[in-house]
């Protein structure tokens, strides 16, 4: 499958890395940072993976909008150095006047992708949920108010958002944000690709067609990783788990294993068809330069 065109730049001392004939397409997500070295850091991580060619770079948006200058600065700041760039964007507690202000800031700033989400409320929040209760909602809007001017990315979760009644209902909601208007899709990260294909199946079954991109956190931490697949409802299979506790504090090891378990995940995705990978670097290059060497 052959790389889509990416216009992304790339640094002084970046070796390109061939992809064009081994991967799908890739896009990489990056944090704000909250401090001049975090920005610093993160400029060099980027001139680092820009060598992969990526379709696009996200970039985080913290509860209730709590990061949304921060993102919009790494947004800027990737849009200036040559490649696309995806704010994400939550609409839960916000007012069609604000949504729409910032919508024309985006189109005003040569922002042409979004990741709209719902997002969750800040804590210790304690207003009204403003005038959009779901991520469908949003999506309907930036489409009745912009047509197609953005390229609207949203979640989908294979193996059900943590806060969803059941399955069925979790599919639901994922169509209705398809229908609304969704140009495509990026899932929670994922150990499982057949709960991926079963997901992408049952979707196309009630007429969401578009294209959804399989999540993929590399690993490097053995608590770090199981405590966020827990708090995000991602299963990791017991063997996962069981061998990277069994490591105890063998980064090395862990480092190998994870390479290892997420390379045969993506050759699996990439054998059965996925449109693209979504990495999720956690601002770091070397895990995800690793894995895209060892696919290559």
């Amino acid at each position: 499958m052959a790389i889509r065109n990416s216009s992304c730049g790339h640094g002084p001392h970046d070796k390109e890395v061939d992809v064009s004939k081994t991967v799908p397409p890739i896009s990489l997500e990056f944090f704000p940072p909250k401090t001049p070295e975090g920005v610093a850091k993160l400029a060099a991580v980027r001139q680092q993976l820009y060598a992969l060619k990526p379709q696009f770079c996200s970039v985080t948006y913290g509860a209730g909008g709590s990061t949304q200058d921060g993102t919009f600065a790494a947004v800027r700041a990737i849009l200036d150095e040559g490649c696309e760039a995806a704010p994400h964007f939550s609409c839960i507690g916000a007012s069609r006047e604000s949504i729409r202000a910032r919508l024309a800031q985006f189109s005003e700033h040569g922002i042409r992708r979004i990741v709209a989400l719902r997002g969750d409320l800040p804590s210790g929040y304690g207003g009204s949920n403003g005038e959009f209760r779901y991520a469908s909602d949003l999506v309907a809007f930036i489409r009745a108010e912009t047509g197609d001017r953005f390229h609207i990315e949203v979640a989908a979760y294979p193996e059900m958002h943590p806060q969803s009644r059941s399955p069925q209902a979790d599919l639901q909601a994922y169509v209705a944000k398809a229908k609304a208007g969704a140009s495509s899709a990026i899932t929670q990260m994922l150990f499982n690709a057949d709960a991926y294909f079963r997901f992408v199946d049952e979707a196309h079954a009630l007429g969401a067609a578009i294209p959804v991109v399989p999540g993929i956190m590399p690993i490097t931490n053995a608590n770090g990783i199981i405590r966020f697949a827990d708090s995000c409802g991602a299963d990791m299979p017991r063997w996962i788990r069981l061998r990277l506790q069994g490591f105890g504090d063998d980064t090395d090891s862990i480092r190998a294993f994870g390479l290892d378990v997420i390379s045969t995940l993506c050759e699996q995705l990439r054998a059965g068809g996925a449109p693209g990978l979504h990495f999720y670097t956690m601002n770091q290059s070397t895990a995800t330069l690793d894995l895209m060497r060892r696919l290559g």
